[in-house]
């Protein structure tokens, strides 16, 4: 069992230190200064397209980049997946990533679904959507991971969202709902 905490933070947007990652930025500042905080931008490990081969040749054990991400994920007591809303989902290198581990809990010597099985997952999500709207934009983004963190047997900490249409324009209600989304939980 891990005693320290892990913070993991899964950076998924096309755009570097754009909203999505800022928001998160903001919310990780409030943790404690004891939590360790590892910060992966999926742009930075780029994985190859996902291909379903698990009733034919079945999976290999991950290398390079894919290796990296393993890693980072199965080292996370807490995953926090950063994605941008695209199109009422999560942004498409979240999605691999996560095509991805259909692979990854598939391979013995990995443990990755046992692994992560009672640790948290958490969800930081920006949408365009004005401040206040309830158009629903990133609640399939929401559902996605929280039915991810379930089907894992993870614990699911909960989404922090945030609207901003131009970069620099997060809302003020979601930087402060920021500063103890963490923590109170």
């Amino acid at each position: 069992m891990l005693c320290v905490a892990v913070f993991v933070f899964v950076l998924a947007s096309t755009r570097r230190d754009g909203n999505s990652e800022a928001l998160a930025r903001a919310a990780a500042s409030a943790l404690p200064a004891d939590v360790q905080q590892r910060w992966v931008r999926l742009l930075d490990h780029p994985l190859l397209p996902f291909f379903d081969t698990r009733h034919s040749a079945g999976y290999v054990t991950p290398e390079g980049h894919e290796r990296t991400l393993v890693d980072a994920t199965l080292a996370a007591t807490d995953l926090v997946i950063v994605t941008p809303v695209n199109w009422y989902s999560v942004s498409w290198l979240a999605k691999l990533y996560l095509d991805h581990w259909s692979a990854w809990m598939r391979i013995p010597k990995l443990a990755f679904k046992s692994t992560l099985a009672g640790r948290r997952m958490w969800g930081v999500v920006v949408d365009s959507g004005e401040s206040g709207t309830a158009d629903g934009s990133s609640a399939p983004v929401v559902d996605t991971l929280r039915r991810t963190a379930e089907y894992m047997g993870m614990q699911w900490g909960g989404a922090l969202l945030g609207h901003a249409n131009r970069p620099g324009e997060l809302s003020a209600d979601a930087l402060a709902d920021a500063a103890t989304f963490f923590t109170r939980r």
